[in-house]
């Protein structure tokens, strides 16, 4: 461990277990170590950390590299991250604590509680202009919303004219609007992509689901996950801005010296395979961001910064369907229902759109309410286990959860896009080959 920045993991020293008394081998553990210092070292990333959990108690904490290598400050236990689209999962949390109790019905159309969605069209696809639409077959649904098949989109994809309205009318970031009410009304107006029900389309789905739990709570997306998540949770560092007092131990932002503009993550992966030089560039500092504001667009999609302890204890909830120290956030039967793949006839991602980019793989992956969940891994190529299901952030960042080895992993780094490294798979490969007992 030559590393100048690689860290101890003395912060978390009384709550990580010996690997092998839940099954795992402490010396196999240590491959993800070589694995992380070679992220580092190869100037693949500037810092990460990665940790395992399983049976209820973290085997594995480690850091490597920087936080920010303008400065010198190291990626740390406690480092604040942007999450970007590890928010959605929460927020798919949040509205599923308010079906529980009785707000909406799965099915219900998304225009019944926002009426702008009432007349949104369908644009024709192809090389039609934006004013060549359909009215809806069948209305977009609140589960349309969670498992990314409502017919909406994102900006960035910079794909077709849809993609273009959003990038001119504010939709997307950063953004003209000041309130989520008002971002919502203008994607409404905006034609649909596709038909809803018909593809999976990653999408602003889940700031529009953000929506929805403010309307149905009559709380801000802020006040009802500090509320109802945050606080019983204890996640301490969680939320749409950086605290001052966190705000130095905020990460950069970093990108690679080429590939780093997200219109790349609309093309296939084979359109991004082949070299790219060596290198990182700055893209936010770590010492000035917008982050240190407070928001007044509160993304569902993608708006929360976090650390390692807190969204391992988002985890460790979910694992334990719906529990953690005391505190009940869902029900079992819930919890359970969210890991099941909500695509039609049992489908692929694969099968329900055009496999470019998202925050996973499509073939042999399903989507259930909130996350990816695997159907197949000897289609989807990875070594993993039926009913895991997982997602991941802009910059980098992802998490899986196991139920069946009763294990979550969480990979912190802060490279965008997410899309430049096959960094997930590598960091799998090293997990699973240490699992040696039950």
């Amino acid at each position: 461990m030559n590393n100048a920045f690689l860290n101890s993991i003395l912060p978390w020293e009384k709550s990580v277990t010996k690997a092998e008394a839940v099954g795992m081998s402490s010396e196999r553990l240590e491959r993800i170590t070589t694995w992380l210092e070679q992220q580092v070292s190869s100037n693949r990333l500037a810092g990460c950390s990665a940790l395992v959990a399983r049976h209820g108690e973290i085997v594995y904490q480690q850091c490597s590299g920087a936080a920010d290598m303008e400065v010198g400050k190291p990626f740390a236990n406690d480092t604040v991250v942007r999450a970007y689209s590890m928010t959605k999962p929460i927020t798919t949390v949040a509205a599923m604590m308010l079906y529980e109790e009785g707000c909406f019905q799965l099915d219900d159309p998304v225009a019944l509680y926002l009426p702008e969605f009432l007349e949104t069209r369908v644009w024709a696809g192809g090389n039609a202009s934006l004013d060549q639409t359909y009215p809806q077959d069948t209305p977009m649904t609140v589960q349309h919303l969670m498992t990314h098949t409502s017919g909406l989109t994102y900006g960035f994809m910079q794909a077709n004219v849809v993609d273009e309205a959003y990038r001119n009318s504010g939709v997307g970031q950063p953004s003209d609007v000041k309130d989520l009410a008002e971002w919502v009304k203008r994607a409404a107006a905006i034609p649909l992509i596709c038909q809803p029900g018909s593809q999976w389309n990653y999408s602003i789905a889940t700031d529009v689901l953000g929506r929805l739990v403010e309307v149905w709570s009559g709380m801000s997306l802020q006040d009802f996950f500090q509320r109802r998540i945050f606080a019983p949770l204890q996640m301490v560092d969680t939320g749409f801005h950086v605290k001052p007092e966190n705000q130095a131990r905020f990460a950069a932002l970093y990108s690679p010296l080429s590939g780093a503009d997200m219109s790349n993550v609309a093309k296939s992966a084979d359109a991004l395979a082949g070299p790219k030089p060596i290198g990182l560039k700055l893209q936010e500092g770590s010492a000035k961001s917008s982050y240190f504001n407070p928001a007044s667009v509160f993304s569902g999609g993608g708006g929360l910064v976090s650390t390692m302890s807190d969204y391992a204890r988002f985890c460790q909830m979910l694992l334990n369907t719906g529990e953690l120290d005391g505190q009940r956030l869902l029900g079992r039967k819930t919890v359970e229902f969210m890991r099941t793949n909500q695509l039609p006839n049992n489908s692929d991602m694969a099968d329900m759109g055009q496999p470019v980019w998202s925050e996973t793989s499509y073939d042999g992956i399903g989507f259930g309410l909130g996350f990816a969940v695997v159907l197949d891994p000897v289609k989807a190529h990875i070594i993993t286990s039926v009913g895991e299901h997982h997602w991941g952030g802009a910059a980098s960042t992802f998490f899986w959860i196991d139920p069946e080895e009763d294990l979550y992993v969480i990979f912190l780094t802060q490279l965008m896009p997410s899309s430049t490294y096959p960094i997930r798979r590598e960091l799998r490969s090293r997990v699973y080959q240490a699992l040696i007992g039950d």
